[in-house]
């Protein structure tokens, strides 16, 4: 049984106003406020960041970022810096999500500055990787995970690596309604963790590794019960709080 706690982060993308975001987090902390042993954390979008923060001060919940520049400032449009994140006492970033690569042409260059970046600041990094079906289909996604757990972490002190949480996403699953199988998702993050272990085997049994990609309440407590998976990056079910906490409540069971 591993030391590691589980974390449940929920990935809302565009989704929720303020508003909506306050009635879900209404309904959401009484349904996880016994979680002890189970980190959760949802990812609003940037308009409601402090107001997630405000509402959630003393709870179980942290507050997540989706993403954020690796610059400290500077002439970038449309982008916020981790000082601008960590000022509203925001606890943590995902980078590299399969969709902000996809659609807005982020880089494994550039996340080889934000993960640190991020570190430096006191958040908590998530990094996503991840193959695309083509790529599974020929027979391509180690290669792919290599390339983007190494890149992403180059300039990672070894002891840190343990800070890191790194998430698992295969884009073939992202919203598709399909899901690796526990064999498949299982043998993905024993091999992402392995590429940790190149580093610092003791790093790498720090280092959290979630899976994200169609999580829902009914298929959740098989992928975190697999002796890798250390929790979910949940993307459409974490927009309900009752799915949400029947995710969080198989981690504890998982």
């Amino acid at each position: 049984m591993s030391d590691r706690t589980p974390l449940i982060a929920g990935n809302w993308k565009l989704h929720k106003t303020i508003a909506e975001a306050e009635q879900f987090i209404q309904a959401l902390l009484p349904r996880v406020s016994t979680a002890e042993g189970v980190d959760v954390a949802i990812c609003p979008s940037f308009t409601a960041l402090e107001a997630m923060v405000d509402s959630t001060r003393g709870s179980r919940v942290a507050v997540y970022a989706q993403n954020m520049h690796q610059a400290d400032h500077g002439a970038f449009t449309g982008e916020v810096s981790a000082a601008m994140l960590t000022e509203l006492d925001v606890g943590g970033v995902i980078l590299g999500h399969s969709e902000r690569r996809e659609l807005f042409a982020e880089t494994d260059r550039a996340l080889a500055q934000k993960v640190p970046a991020a570190l430096a600041a006191g958040l908590v990094p998530v990094l996503c990787v991840g193959e695309t079906e083509e790529e599974r289909e020929a027979g391509d996604t180690e290669r792919k995970l290599r390339h983007q757990v190494q890149e992403g972490l180059a300039r990672v002190d070894a002891e840190r690596l343990g800070e890191v949480v790194i998430a698992y996403e295969p884009i073939w699953a992202i919203g598709t309604g399909l899901v690796a199988t526990p064999e498949q998702a299982q043998d993905a993050i024993a091999f992402v963790r392995a590429l940790v272990a190149g580093r610092s085997r003791e790093q790498a049994e720090r280092v959290r590794i979630l899976y994200g990609g169609s999580v829902k309440a009914d298929n959740a407590a098989e992928l975190l019960a697999l002796p890798d998976v250390d929790g979910a990056l949940v993307g459409g079910a974490s927009l309900d709080p009752e799915s949400f906490a029947e995710i969080v409540a198989a981690a504890l069971e998982g």
